[in-house]
């Protein structure tokens, strides 16, 4: 019998609340253009970390997360 997974949860420092939301982003300077890489975030700390993402030019959807 294989044991539940861990929920996922908010990609933000300190925080453990549930993931809502996946924050895909890439980095145009190593990544290529359809490369992906997923922060998650809780409700709350969706826009600090959008707009972390977005001030630097990384951030390419918000979907939200089901996992």
């Amino acid at each position: 019998m294989t044991e539940p997974a861990e929920p996922a949860v908010c990609s933000a420092r300190g925080c453990g609340a549930a993931a809502a939301w996946a924050l895909r982003w890439n980095n145009p300077k190593i990544h290529t253009p359809d490369r992906r890489k997923t922060w998650l975030a809780c409700d709350e700390h969706k826009g600090s970390l959008s707009d972390f993402l977005e001030r630097r030019s990384f951030l390419r959807e918000v979907d939200p997360f089901t996992g």
